[in-house]
C-alpha cells in the first residue's frame, strides 16, 4: 500500500535506449472530460477558535518555525519541528522532524496551508509537497501553502536505520519465494538481521515510529501553523495517517482527503491476500493493452502474455540477468522491477520496454525499475524507504508467522494470484524478526464529530484495492466516498477531471459533494 514515489527519482527511469525516448516512454493515454457531480456547499460560519493544547506538550505546540530558504532550492522554505519521542514521557527525549513549504503561487487566494504526505509507510513528504506539477493540479498550488512533513524515522527527520547499502541490497536480490529449507533459512536469517539491525543501529526510536504518534506529530504541526484545524492530502498509507488522526482529534479536522484508501479494520492476511489480487489484476490490465491492438511481444492473448511473464519471472530466480553494472538482475530485483510501474499507467510503456530487454537477456531497465521501488541511485539508496517501511509496519502490527509456516499459505495465494500469490505470502513472515515493540493503543472508533471528508478509491487499483476505500468510507462516519473507475494506483492527477474537480473543489472552496461520487473512466 506504499504509494511509490516515482516523480522523486524519475531521473533514474527517464532513459534513451534503443532510440526510444523518454517522451515517448511516459507518454500518457490523455485526459478526458467527465462531467462534475452536483456539489452541495459546506456549512459556512465563523472560523473556528484554536483548540487548548493538550497537557505537559505547551513546549511543542507553542514552538515557532524557523522558515529559511531550502538547500539547493532557494524557491521552497525549510524548517525543523520538535516533538517527544515519547508522548507519554514529553519531558524526556525529543526528536527532530523536518519539514518543506510550497508557497501558495497565487498568495492573495491563498485558503491556508495543506499538509500531505504519500504513503509508504516510508514515503517522504517533503518530496511530496516539492514534486509540483509532477503530482499537483493547479488550483492546488495557486490556493496552498503545501507543506510536507518527513514523519518520525522517515528521510531527513530522526530516521530508522537498519542495515548498510549492501545488507539492503542483499535482502532486495534474495528469492522472493523460496522453494527449498535451505532458501527459508536465508530468508529467516536476513528477516532477523533486519529487525535486531533497526533496534541496534536507531536505538529507542525503533520503538516510537507507529502511526498513531507520527498521527499525533501532525496536530502539533496543525498548531504551529496557526490553524485551528488540520487540512490535509494523504495518498496510500497517507490515509490510514489521516483517518487515525481524524480518529484521536475529530474536530481539529478541517478538509481531508484520503486518496488510495487503505482499511482499518482488514487483518494483516486479508491485506496481503487482496493486494496480491490488486496487482494481478493490473498486470492482466497491462497485457491487455499490449494485446488488444495486436502484434504484442507478449503474445496473442492475455493468457499467453501471462505465463511468459511467470516464465520469465522463474527463469531469472535461477538464472540472473546481467545489466549495465556490477549488480545482476535476480529473481526478486525482477520481481519489484515488475511490480514499480503497474502502480501507474503511463509507465506501462516503460515496463514494455523493460521486458523487451530483458527478454533479451539485459536486465539494465529492468534493475531501475525495481531501483525506483526502493528509492535506490546508482551510488546507493537515496532515503531509507524500505527501513521506514519495515519499522513502521511492524510496531503498527507485529502479527507474523515464521518463514518455515507459510508454505501452507502458498497454494490459496497462487489461486488467487498465480504470478504475485507465492511472493505475496511469504511477506505474511516480514515481521517475524521484528524484535522492537510499541505500548501505543490504537484507536478504533468512527471519528465520531469530524468534518466532512473525501475517501477516494480507483476501481483496478493494484495496491489498495476499491474494496478497501469503501470500508474505510464506511468506518468513518463523516466520509464521502468519490470512487475513479481507471488503472493504476490512487485517484488524484491521473487523467480524470472529474475526481480532479470534486477534489479541487473540496479542498479551495470546501464544496461537499451532496452523495457519493461515480467518476467515470475518460
Amino acid at each position: 500500500m506504499r504509494r511509490l514515489v516515482v516523480w522523486s527519482i524519475v531521473l533514474l527511469l527517464i532513459v534513451s535506449v534503443a532510440g526510444v525516448t523518454a517522451l515517448a516512454l511516459l507518454e500518457g493515454d490523455g485526459a478526458g472530460r467527465a462531467e462534475t457531480p452536483v456539489h452541495t456547499p459546506s456549512p459556512s460560519g465563523p472560523p473556528p477558535a484554536m483548540p487548548p493544547t493538550p497537557r505537559g506538550l505547551a513546549a511543542y505546540y507553542d514552538q515557532s518555525l524557523d522558515w529559511q530558504p531550502c538547500d539547493g532550492d532557494e524557491s521552497h522554505d525549510c524548517a525543523t519541528m520538535q516533538v517527544p519521542l515519547d508522548y507519554a514521557d514529553p519531558a524526556g527525549q525529543t526528536i527532530e522532524l523536518a519539514l518543506l513549504r510550497v508557497r501558495a503561487a497565487a498568495p492573495d487566494a491563498r485558503v491556508g496551508s495543506l499538509v500531505v504526505n504519500p504513503g509508504g509507510p516510508g514515503g517522504s513528504g517533503t518530496s511530496y509537497a516539492a514534486a509540483g506539477k509532477t503530482v499537483w493540479g493547479p488550483a492546488l498550488l495557486n490556493h496552498f501553502d503545501l507543506v510536507g512533513l518527513d514523519p518520525r524515522g522517515v528521510g531527513d527527520s530522526a530516521a530508522i536505520d537498519c542495515l548498510s547499502d549492501d545488507g539492503l541490497d542483499a535482502y532486495l536480490a534474495a528469492d522472493p519465494d523460496p522453494e527449498t529449507a535451505a532458501d527459508e533459512a536465508v530468508l529467516q536469517r536476513q528477516l532477523g538481521e533486519l529487525g535486531s539491525g533497526c533496534v541496534a543501529k536507531s536505538g529507542a526510536l525503533a520503538s516510537h515510529v507507529t502511526t498513531v504518534e507520527a498521527a499525533r506529530d501532525l496536530d502539533v504541526l496543525r498548531a504551529v501553523l496557526d490553524q485551528p484545524r488540520l487540512d490535509f492530502f494523504g495518498a496510500s498509507y497517507g490515509t490510514k495517517l489521516g483517518a487515525t488522526y481524524a480518529q484521536l482529534f475529530p474536530r481539529r479536522v478541517g478538509r481531508m482527503v484520503l486518496d488510495g484508501a487503505v482499511d482499518l479494520s482488514i487483518s494483516r492476511r486479508e491485506l496481503t491476500l487482496q493486494q496480491a489480487v490488486g496487482f494481478e489484476t493490473a498486470l492482466r490490465a497491462y497485457v491487455a493493452n499490449c494485446v488488444d491492438p495486436g502484434n504484442c511481444f507478449l503474445g496473442a492473448t492475455v493468457d499467453d502474455g501471462m505465463a511468459r511473464i511467470q516464465q520469465f519471472l522463474a527463469d531469472t530466480e535461477q538464472s540472473p540477468l546481467p545489466t549495465g553494472g556490477e549488480r545482476m538482475l535476480t529473481g526478486g530485483s525482477a520481481y519489484y522491477g515488475l511490480i514499480t510501474p503497474l502502480y501507474e499507467r503511463r509507465y506501462w510503456n516503460l515496463l514494455s520496454l523493460s521486458l523487451r530487454q530483458a527478454f533479451d537477456g539485459d536486465g539494465t531497465s529492468m534493475l531501475l525499475l525495481a531501483d525506483a521501488y526502493a528509492s535506490r541511485g546508482p551510488d546507493g539508496y537515496l532515503s531509507n524507504t524500505i527501513e521506514a517501511n519495515y519499522a513502521i509496519t511492524c510496531l503498527d502490527d507485529p502479527a507474523s508467522v515464521p518463514v518455515s509456516q507459510v508454505p501452507a499459505e502458498v497454494p490459496a495465494f497462487e489461486r488467487a494470484s498465480p504470478t504475485f500469490g507465492a511472493v505475496f505470502a511469504y511477506s505474511l513472515a516480514g515481521c517475524s524478526g521484528s524484535v522492537a515493540r510499541s505500548t501505543v493503543k490504537v484507536p478504533h472508533d468512527d471519528a465520531a464529530g469530524a468534518a466532512p471528508l473525501l475517501v477516494v478509491g480507483t476501481t483496478r487499483d493494484p495496491a489498495t484495492p476499491l474494496r478497501w476505500a469503501r470500508a474505510l468510507a464506511d468506518q468513518l462516519s463523516s466520509a464521502v466516498l468519490v470512487t475513479r473507475d481507471g488503472d493504476g494506483h490512487t485517484g488524484y492527477h491521473s487523467g480524470n477531471d472529474c475526481v480532479d474537480s470534486v477534489i479541487e473543489d473540496y479542498l479551495v472552496d470546501g464544496t461537499v459533494p451532496s452523495d457519493d461520487v461515480d467518476c467515470p473512466a475518460p
